[in-house]
Order: structure tokens, then C-alpha cells, then sequence
């Protein structure tokens, strides 16, 4: 009896018993999204820094002029 059981597969049993078919288990993704897929799901925080990091540059510049 053992050696029938060693050789048939586990959905041969699984039948004979009158089990279900084996689920197959889907792997889980992270809930917690790390920086860089937080702002590539938000399209307007990338062009707000562009924009915020210009408008610095142009201060900088009238700053460095009228010295």
C-alpha cells in the first residue's frame, strides 16, 4: 500500500480521496509602494518639482546678478 501511494501522484490521490484540485496560491504584492512607484502613479508631482526646481534656478540667478 505504501509503495502505491510513493508512486502515484498527488492528484491521483487527491481524486481517490474526492478532494478538490490543489489551489494554486497567487504571490502577494507590497501594499507599502516605495518612493519611485508613488510618483510615477502621480503624473502632476513630477512637473510640480521640475517646475519648483526652474523657478529656483531663475532666483538664484537674479540673486548671483545683483550682487
Amino acid at each position: 500500500m505504501v509503495e502505491l501511494l510513493q508512486n502515484m501522484g498527488e492528484a491521483k490521490r487527491r481524486k481517490e480521496k474526492g478532494l478538490p484540485p490543489r489551489a494554486i496560491k497567487k504571490e502577494k504584492k507590497d501594499d507599502k509602494p516605495n518612493f519611485i512607484q508613488k510618483l510615477r502613479r502621480n503624473q502632476i508631482l513630477p512637473i510640480v518639482l521640475a517646475f519648483g526646481f526652474v523657478i529656483f534656478l531663475i532666483v538664484d540667478l537674479v540673486r548671483y546678478y545683483n550682487q
